[in-house]
């Protein structure tokens, strides 16, 4: 096992609790990237696919963390997404009707 490969795999870590946390209290895509977070989620598989075929050892545990909270706020961001098409709906919904009042 490698300590830097657990430090590099541990700083990634703290970072999506951060993001799970604002997905979950901003209750917006905005900002968000579908692609890139694929791109996230498939990378992290690859290491725990790796690492279970080829250097397995405790590490593996902190892919399985990381891809885990990946896939939490990648399902938090499709919530979001629709959250978003239904305000921007409501809005415009909101504009026809004072359009028609005016």
């Amino acid at each position: 096992m490698s300590i830097f490969e657990a430090l590099m795999m541990l700083g990634f870590g703290l970072a999506w609790p951060c993001n799970i946390y604002k997905s979950v209290k901003t209750k917006t895509a905005a900002g968000k990237s579908f692609a890139f977070m694929i791109t996230i989620e498939l990378a992290y598989l690859c290491g725990v696919i790796h690492k279970v075929f080829y250097n397995y050892d405790a590490v593996i545990w902190l892919y399985v963390a990381n891809l885990v909270m990946v896939f939490i706020d990648l399902m938090l961001m499709i919530r979001n997404r629709k959250l978003d098409l239904q305000r921007q709906a409501a809005q415009q919904t909101q504009a026809q009707v004072q359009a028609q009042q005016a």
